[in-house]
């Protein structure tokens, strides 16, 4: 079961939607995106990619041939993860090293990088908290891992922190020799990626249940209303992200499958982990934040603000800092993270490999170690703007326009595609020559109309709300926000480039080039068969 070892989270930054699972409000509403949502779309990939045995681009040949554009915008979405992802993973890296001390660097202000702002308010009493004030941890992230001082923005994120560089090519070198010999070694890798974070998750859960405040942190998981319409976009979002339909890596990692292999099971069985993985994650997150709430003696909302990034390496590693043995709960923790960024790397590159060399296997098939090194090597060159002193900046506009809405929208496309064009009666009967049984009604309700709308939900609820883009102090410019919706087009636009140069240059009907005829008698079946 491929499938089982990659409950895929491309998003280990994004930890605003994790610290929302735990709430008592929020599980309703991700519980029936989840239902109606994620999972039909996970096990509809699933069984795309188990029938057909290809990757992302050349499965569109049997689907229909004018959306193949689908494919090369899923590729070039996952080159840009893999140019800020990584460096997420580097930052990791960096905690990991500087956390094998008896007294972690983050824990006072008495560091060359700190400033008369530091302030340290564990164990101290009669310390005045202000606007002004910066905890040694957050000192630490931002003045000695990205120097982001140094840098007065997008305009001049200065040079490239060598540091950082050198983490970066340690974790692209063991990318590679994870991936070069195929799914067989990577395979081996991934039972030591997926499993050990687990052992940590319990570790941690236990270490910050016995936390003081840990109960504020619970308590606190009862307060979102059932009604705010936020609640319901993040649940829709987190599902969407966690489970990682339209990303290319379940039709990838299910083309290895067996013919006959349970992919319905495995659907069901990975979408269950994945949701109590996020539950017990939210728990964990919630109990520190509770812990920090009653040492900083505020609220935990007002802790529990900051987000992405922020958290993961200002607010965790400052809890851990003050916990009795900070340096072993350090260690395990940043190795989880690297884990987790690892794992999630495999399947995002595994993705685009499989995609490219089943498109051309004649050219590809006998060099994929050579083009396993290319595609690293232009990864790595590609992640070079995030290292720089300003590359948090890159970082945040990258994550935010590079995948977001582009890969919704393509997910979106691909569920339209599949169920309308290829034909819903079709894609079940090929689920039945594969398992033996069809589908039922729910499943194939879902795919028709159900989580194609749950799709449209998050794009235009996304695109309707979209907050202002800040970080720390930063607010981004008007110009940068263009930057990045070109950045975010640059993707999506394959698709209808890809339907125009199918038309124009295939000889033949616009039904024959297209691929539409078939598609056509199989929606109006499809559709009147639902209606029985």
């Amino acid at each position: 079961m491929i499938l089982f070892k990659k409950i895929h989270n491309y998003d280990v930054s994004s930890t605003s939607a994790v610290v929302l699972l735990s709430a008592g409000a929020f599980l309703i509403p991700y519980i029936l995106m989840a239902i109606f949502g994620g999972v039909p779309l996970f096990y509809m990939e699933l069984a795309l990619g188990q029938f057909h045995r290809t990757g992302a681009i050349s499965i569109w040949k049997h689907i229909c041939p004018i959306f193949k554009g689908i494919g090369y915008a899923i590729c070039i979405i996952a080159l840009y993860v893999s140019f800020y992802y990584n460096t997420i993973i580097a930052w990791a890296l960096f905690y990991f090293y500087s956390s094998f001390s008896t007294i972690l660097p983050w824990t006072n202000c008495d560091n060359a990088w700190n400033t008369p702002d530091c302030t340290n308010y564990f164990g101290m009493d009669n310390v005045t908290w202000t606007n002004s004030s910066r905890s040694p941890a957050e000192e630490f992230y931002t003045r000695n891992v990205l120097e982001i001082h140094k840098s007065s923005g997008l305009k001049n994120v200065g040079g490239v922190r060598w540091q950082l560089l050198l983490c970066l090519f340690l974790i692209f070198t063991i990318v590679y020799f994870s991936l070069w010999k195929g799914v067989k070694t990577s395979g081996k890798v991934v039972w030591v990626t997926a499993t050990l974070p687990y052992i940590v998750l319990f570790i941690l859960l236990i270490r910050g249940a016995t936390l003081p405040g840990a109960w504020r942190g619970v308590v606190q998981v009862l307060h979102l209303s059932l009604f705010l319409s936020k609640v319901w976009v993040d649940a829709a979002a987190q599902i969407f992200f966690s489970l990682g339909p339209g990303f290319g890596v379940l039709l990838a990692l299910s083309s290895y499958n067996p013919f006959t292999n349970n992919c319905y099971r495995d659907a069901i069985v990975t979408s269950l982990v994945n949701c109590l993985t996020s539950f017990v994650s939210g728990f964990v997150i919630f109990t520190v934040l509770g812990y920090m709430a009653e040492m900083r003696k505020v609220e935990v909302e007002d802790v529990a603000k900051d987000k992405g990034p922020s958290l993961l390496f200002i607010t965790y590693p400052e809890a851990i800092a003050n916990m009795m043995g900070s340096t072993f709960f350090a260690i395990i923790f940043f190795v989880m993270m690297i884990s987790l960024g690892l794992d999630s790397t495999f399947g995002g590159l595994e993705a685009i490999i499989t995609a490219v060399l089943d498109e051309y296997p004649d050219q590809l098939s006998h060099r994929r170690e050579l083009f396993v090194l290319c595609l690293v090597v232009v990864c790595f060159l590609g992640s070079l703007s995030t290292l720089t002193y300003g590359g948090a900046y890159v970082v945040k506009l990258l994550e935010e326009f590079g995948v977001g809405c582009s890969i919704i929208a393509v997910g979106f496309l691909e569920a339209i595609a599949v169920s309308w064009f290829y034909g819903i009666n079709r894609f079940s009967n090929d689920v039945q020559a594969m398992l033996g049984k069809a589908p039922g009604l729910f499943w194939r309700v879902c795919w028709v109309g159900i989580s194609p709308a749950f799709l449209a939900y998050i794009i235009v609820s996304s695109l309707l709300k979209a907050p202002p883009l800040t970080l720390f102090d930063y607010k981004y410019p008007d110009w940068s926000i263009t930057v990045g919706y070109i950045i975010g087009f640059s993707s999506f636009m394959w698709i209808p480039i890809y339907m125009v140069y199918k038309l124009v240059w295939t000889p033949g009907s616009l039904k024959q080039v297209s691929g539409f005829q078939v598609a056509q008698k199989n929606a109006i079946e499809d559709s009147c068969s639902l209606l029985i």
